[in-house]
Formats: C-alpha cells, structure tokens, sequence
C-alpha cells in the first residue's frame, strides 16, 4: 500500500527545497512507493519570498498546499513568542489544534518535518507519528546542527552520525526511528584535529567561528548524509522494514525495535558523490 506522507515546513531555506524536489523525484521515478498527501508551512503567502517560492514548488508537483500563518495566528490572540528552554504559551496550543483540523481533510500515514521551524505541543506530537531529522547520531548531543558540531569538537569525539527520530514535545528526545553513522577519523580529519590542538570549542569560537576547517570538514560529512537518510527512511516505512505503532518504533515483526535501523551502508553510497 503506497504510503501518505504528510510534509510539514516552514520553507525557509534551500535545504527544504532540495528536500522536497529529491522525495518528489524520487516518488515520480518509481524509487518510492509513496505519496505525498499534503504540504502543511506555517507561512502563508507574502510572508516571505523564500516560502513562496517553497509553496509554488510544491504546486508544481500537484501537491496540495496547506496553510496557517503561526505569526498572524499569535498577533491576532495577543500571544506572546516562544521562549527556548520555557514551557509553550497558551496560544500554541490553540494553533496545534486549528493545524489539526486543517490536516484532517487530506489521509495521511505518517509526517515529515522537514525544516519546520516551531516545536509541536503534547496534545499534537501524541496525536500524529512526525519524523524528524537531528543532525546527531541517537547517542549524540542535542540542538541545532551548530550546537551539535561544537560538542563533538570539546568532546573529540571518534564518530558521530545523523538519526531521524519520532518528533515529541520534548526537543531531539523522541524514540529514534532510522540512522546513519560515519567517523570524524582519518584522511579527511586528521589534521585538522591536530590543527585545533587543545583549544575548547569556546576558544576556538572566539577565534574562527564557523569558518574552523575542522566545523567545516564535520558539517560537510554530516550534511551529505541528510538527504539520502530521508530518502532511505521512507523507503523503509513504505516497505514495512520499520514501523510506527502509537509512538512507538517497531520492526517488520512487530518487536521493539533495539537502537534504530541503522542505514548507514545505504546511507554512505548515496553520499558517496557528494563527499568527492
């Protein structure tokens, strides 16, 4: 049965693009046995040039497009902003719950974040199965890719990975669902971590920020795996190799899974290119 996904983003970026355009092609070419039931952004047109063009590329595609402005929404209830670390305000909640009705009126198995920029409250991330991408292994530290790539250094870490995990209100904690892993060892890293020395991220942050080859070399290793991790994570749902069952991640027999399903080998030959 051919999968509904429902793709959720706020379409800022050139990631999301890509994002979207490698899941289309790849279900237009017969690689997916998917479909791509609705695109839902937090943005609604004329917010921003880059959504727009996020939402006319959709449209191109055939895929239905699914709105509501999060910023209208707070302004028009007098909310107030989101605060990192602090609980939800109340207007959140309020906002879930109309993006829930919204959603309702297009069938869908399961849901992608994909650069969606807000963090869904626990009525919603236990409502729906939402995948998300971290840029971390399942083991790995939490936060934006930035965050992530600075505690590998002060902790020198020997690997680090990507996951894709079930979306829950509490931020990059969910149970993970697939992942990839690759080593911060060898002829690409050496050097470079001989180049750092015993400087701390903070020093080192000071001093080159995120033009650090080292933060470079590691964010190239880790953004080459990202697409082709999506890609493979829904193949794999699509064929039943994982599944989600009331929050929970099991395999093809119906079993906890242990850890997540590891697509690294896949993962590394779709990269393969990207790293020359």
């Amino acid at each position: 049965m051919t999968l509904r996904i429902g793709w959720f983003s706020s379409g800022r970026g050139e990631g999301s693009r890509k994002l979207l355009i490698a899941a289309a092609e790849a279900i237009r070419g017969g690689e997916l046995d998917c479909e791509i039931a609705f695109v839902f952004c937090n943005r609604e047109r004329g917010e921003h040039e880059a959504t727009d063009g996020f939402l006319d590329l959709a449209a191109s595609y055939s895929i239905p497009c699914l709105t509501l402005s999060s910023r209208r929404f707070r302004r028009e209830c007098g909310g107030e902003l989101s605060k990192p670390g602090q609980p939800l305000p109340v207007w959140r909640t309020d906002y879930d719950r109309q993006v829930a009705e919204l959603i309702a009126q297009r069938p869908f198995d399961i849901c992608l974040l994909a650069g969606y920029m807000l963090i869904f409250t626990p009525e919603m991330a236990g409502r729906y199965p939402f995948l998300n991408l971290h840029p971390a292994a399942p083991d790995g530290p939490t936060g934006t890719w930035q965050d992530v790539i600075w505690q590998l250094i002060d902790e020198r870490a020997q690997r680090s990975g990507v996951m894709i995990h079930l979306a829950t209100e509490e931020l990059d904690k969910g149970p993970p669902v697939t992942s990839c892993g690759y080593s911060l060892r060898g002829p690409a890293f050496d050097e470079l971590w001989k180049e750092i020395g015993d400087s701390t991220s903070a020093e080192l942050r000071e001093r080159e920020g995120e033009t650090l080859p080292l933060f470079r070399e590691i964010r190239r290793h880790g953004a080459a795996r990202e697409l082709p991790l999506v890609i493979a994570t829904l193949r794999a749902v699509a064929e039943g190799q994982v599944v989600i069952e009331d929050q929970r991640v099991v395999d093809a027999q119906g079993g906890t899974l242990e850890g997540s399903l590891d697509l690294s080998a896949e993962v590394d030959t779709a990269a393969a290119s990207l790293l020359q």
